[in-house]
């Protein structure tokens, strides 16, 4: 692997090691869904200047992607038609192909002759399956590069992280090195000798939305602009009271920006240096950029170093034991996975956020922790609380089917990332939160008459 001048080389390894052809470059994009502030595709762009070759884009949708929806399947297609668009002014192909990853990029880059792939980082089961079958199908090299998050994964830590205290100093060490802005997106001056025929963005969103039908949000408008002006308007009018605001689910405190990281249509890395700039309280910017960096990046280290960050095998082994002592302790309720999606619980609070869930594709993170810890009060097992809340939030949630999520449920009902507490019913010593509790937080009437 030659030296990048653009790429820290921490942020890049490689899959597959073979000779590199002499034909185009492939991005196999598939969490990074950008143009501009995408280390993976400037990378690739780099190696394609250096061969005067052309450079193409791939996106291969798997209408069998677990948890995927009708609502899903088209905040991801919309946004990818607006980074198409970017695309093509640049000079760079856009190839949105369907079925199954490694063989249809197998078949793409083969009738291609291309001589080299990159693609971005992604710590989910799935995702590095469709990796290890590339590998070995693929002509030429395969080379990944983590272009999510901004200290690379496996560069912050060689293991599982016992919680933020632990992985938060390893981050602050590398920061420096890696906290910088991004060099522009070039217009690629070796195209392709054909013209490709156009991407069928509406078709594959028919031909998938069939998964499950799960109505889109029409009030979350998807893509990187969008992303991008939500971003400006939260540093300049809500940044500034973030550590006062974000824990009421009442406010407008959060940053709502979890659908576009989730789907790569804007960068983290932007995000913090834009956020690092803003002349805003030390306070405030300190506690977002704790969730921005420390915690987002603590859940991709929990799926790429615990194989079973969905499982409860994956919790703690004291988390597990408290657990298993209280499994026969008497539930205030139970309720099984439709009277929950159906919010038809005895607790009008929980049954507001799953309606906001519902509703608007997204759950105030005060609540998220809230409605996790109750599906373990009323379910008969952890195996099922787990079950049950993973497929909800991915059913639902537009950032669900991430890692962020799969470390959230975990923490709410396995104790990942904590600590043992006080001894309780049902929930042993993993940490509990009540309806009383969250009455000393906020106004939850208010939010209940907001929802129900």
């Amino acid at each position: 692997m030659s030296p990048s001048a653009l790429l820290d080389p921490l942020r890049l390894r490689a899959l597959k090691s073979a000779p590199r052809g002499t034909g185009p470059v492939i991005y196999w994009m598939s969490r990074d869904q950008r143009a501009e502030d995408n280390w993976a595709l400037l990378f690739a762009q780099e190696m394609a200047l250096d061969a005067k070759v052309p450079l193409a884009v791939v996106f291969i949708l798997d209408a069998s992607f677990p948890g995927a929806t009708r609502r899903s399947f088209g905040f991801l297609l919309r946004g990818l038609a607006e980074t198409a668009s970017t695309l093509k002014d640049k000079g760079i192909l856009f190839r949105l192909l369907e079925g199954n990853p490694p063989e249809s990029l197998d078949a793409f880059v083969r009738q291609a002759g291309a001589g080299a792939v990159v693609t971005d980082f992604d710590p989910l089961r799935v995702k590095r399956g469709w990796k290890e079958k590339a590998a070995s199908l693929l002509p030429c090299p395969l080379f990944e590069v983590d272009a999510h998050n901004i200290v690379p994964c496996w560069a912050a830590s060689e293991k599982a992280e016992a919680g933020a205290y632990t992985l938060r100093p390893k981050l602050s060490r590398l920061l420096p090195r890696f906290l910088k802005d991004f060099p522009p997106l070039q217009k690629h001056p070796f195209g392709w000798e054909e013209d490709a025929p156009p991407n069928d963005f509406s078709g594959a969103f028919l031909r998938a939305a069939h998964v499950d039908g799960v109505f889109e949000v029409k009030e979350t408008a998807p893509g990187t602009k969008a992303g991008l002006a939500l971003l400006r308007e939260f540093l300049q009018n809500r940044l500034d009271s973030y550590a006062a605001d974000r824990n009421d689910p009442n406010r407008n405190g959060v940053s709502g920006l979890s659908p576009y990281l989730h789907f790569g249509q804007i960068s983290p890395q932007r995000v913090a240096l834009e956020a690092s700039k803003t002349a805003v309280s030390e306070e405030s910017r300190k506690a977002f950029l704790e969730e921005l960096i420390v915690r987002r990046e603590l859940a991709d280290n929990f799926c790429l170093y615990n194989p079973a960050y969905d499982r409860t095998d994956g919790f703690p082994a004291w988390a597990r034991k408290t657990l298993q002592e209280h499994q026969t302790d008497p539930r205030e309720a139970l309720y099984d996975r439709s009277r929950l999606e159906n919010a038809e619980t005895e607790d009008p609070l929980w049954n507001a956020a799953q309606a906001q869930l519902v509703r608007t594709g997204k759950m105030h993170g005060y609540l998220r922790m809230y409605w996790g810890k109750r599906i373990l009060a009323w379910t008969s097992c952890p195996e099922e609380a787990l079950e049950i809340a993973i497929a909800l939030n991915d059913r639902y949630e537009l950032d669900g089917r991430d890692p962020n999520g799969y470390a959230g449920i975990a923490w709410c009902i396995g104790g990942v990332h904590d600590r043992p507490w006080p001894e309780r019913p049902v929930f042993g010593k993993i940490r509990t939160m009540t309806l009383a509790g969250c009455r000393r937080k906020f106004d939850v009437e208010k939010f209940i008459r907001r929802f129900l």
